[in-house]
């Protein structure tokens, strides 16, 4: 058995493990990296991020097409089937897989694929496919092994009708209705993109509103956009079986109510990827789904094991889990370091939804004083130019001193309106007379 010693090892070529290796990379460290499947990646590149969105973009497309005055002329609108519209998708991914290849290889990062098992705390047994084995000793490691959606023991995963949201991507044809449980990011991402391909959706929402942590004038309207494109939303709601057959599936509700559609999708949580990682040889323990308990600085109980991105929960986000590998990094090299723990959040519903800072309800609760601004974007030319039909932007700031607190946006296009509202919370603003 080959062994190799490095100053850092990472698992996991997420979003939180590439910047964790490149970033130590460049700055001297001998750095390997290991991925569990056949091509780099990770969740964002296979199942999550990337796909989802370039779904989107393309769902988003047909979307406009069959809205626009200007081609209705040629004849009736035009749809595209599932299979066919995430053609494109997977080309990004093999785009984006050949890129990131790249990377590694231009910052001499070895890369290892197998399952990695922690041996003791500086050593990782690597397990091919072929099932040769390697033996991986390092200084430093960061665990960023992602997540995978949560599976109910309750529900048959295995039948072709029942789907979650890494294998409703491999879904081979266009179902005509379709049940969501989970009314998250997710839930209501897709949501979005179904019905924008003429899918009758169910979306079932076990809280009694969509998206709760935003404010509650967002979150209606996000309501609104969903039943304006055929979206039935049941709010308070929970499951108590779900029976697939060869015709459809059959979802049970503990209220009593009974749904049937041709296909379900279950998008309710997700899974640390921490089970085959073997912590009970180094004495670190997953909560029930999975994750990692980490510091400020993203270190576990061993001050040399960091963990990064999903694999210790919120928020969740391929930008987040980015930023939070290279503060990892940051910090087991000994470098400046600031911990964030307000993260700016993008949402890719249709339309999709940016925020930042505390919503107005958390404010009242605190007590803080605070005023609201709001402008729609259908004041505005640059709506006008592209005929985006709505949208509007909120933000509150406490008044004694001015300090903008919190941002939100709903709109067909919002680029980086979060990121400029990060920056200017953290300067005072001048109030408009």
């Amino acid at each position: 058995m080959a062994v190799h010693n490095y100053d850092v090892v990472v698992i996991g070529t997420g979003p939180a493990g590439e910047s964790a290796a490149i970033n130590a990379a460049k700055h001297g460290k001998r750095v390997a990296i290991v991925e569990k499947q056949p091509a780099v990646g990770g969740n964002c590149t296979h199942w999550g991020t990337i796909p989802s969105k370039a779904l989107r973009h393309q769902v988003k497309q047909i979307m406009a097409f069959n809205t626009n005055r200007m081609f209705r002329d040629i004849g009736e609108p035009r749809w595209f089937s599932f299979p066919r519209v995430m053609e494109r998708s997977r080309i990004t991914i093999d785009q984006q897989v050949e890129m990131r290849t790249r990377f590694y290889a231009r910052n001499r990062i070895d890369l290892f694929s197998g399952v990695a098992r922690f041996k003791d705390e500086h050593t990782l047994l690597i397990r091919d496919r072929q099932e040769a084995l390697e033996e991986l000793v390092a200084q430093k490691i960061v665990i960023a092994t992602g997540s995978r959606p949560y599976r109910p023991a309750d529900i048959n995963f295995r039948h072709p009708r029942i789907y979650e949201s890494d294998t409703i991507l491999s879904l081979s044809h266009t179902p005509r209705t379709l049940i969501i449980f989970g009314a998250g990011v997710i839930g209501c991402e897709y949501a979005s993109i179904f019905s924008g391909l003429g899918v009758k959706v169910d979306l079932i929402n076990n809280r009694d509103s969509l998206l709760s942590f935003l404010d509650d004038e967002i979150s209606d309207a996000l309501s609104y956009h969903l039943r304006k494109h055929g979206v039935l939303i049941r709010h308070n709601e929970e499951h108590e079986r779900v029976e697939g057959d060869e015709s459809g599936v059959t979802v049970y509700l503990k209220s009593g109510k009974k749904l049937r559609a041709d296909a379900f999708l279950w998008a309710n949580g997700r899974t640390g990827n921490t089970d085959e990682l073997g912590l009970e040889n180094i004495g670190l323990e997953a909560n029930g789904r999975g994750q990692l308990q980490v510091d400020d600085h993203y270190r576990t109980s061993i001050p040399h094991i960091y963990a990064a991105g999903d694999v210790i929960g919120w928020p969740s986000l391929a930008s987040a889990a980015y930023d939070q590998g290279l503060n990892a990094c940051d910090e087991l090299l000994d470098r400046d370091y600031r911990y964030v723990n307000e993260v700016p959040t993008g949402i890719y519903t249709i339309p999709e939804i940016s925020s930042f800072g505390r919503t107005e309800r958390e404010l009242t609760e605190a007590r803080v004083p605070y005023e609201v601004a709001q402008a729609f974007f259908k004041d505005t030319a640059r709506a006008r130019s592209p005929a985006i039909p709505s949208g509007c932007s909120r933000s509150s700031s406490t008044r004694t001193p001015w300090r903008s607190t919190a941002s939100t946006a709903s709109a067909t296009r919002l680029r980086k309106s979060s990121t400029s509202a990060r920056r200017s919370c953290s300067r005072r603003v001048k109030p408009t007379p």
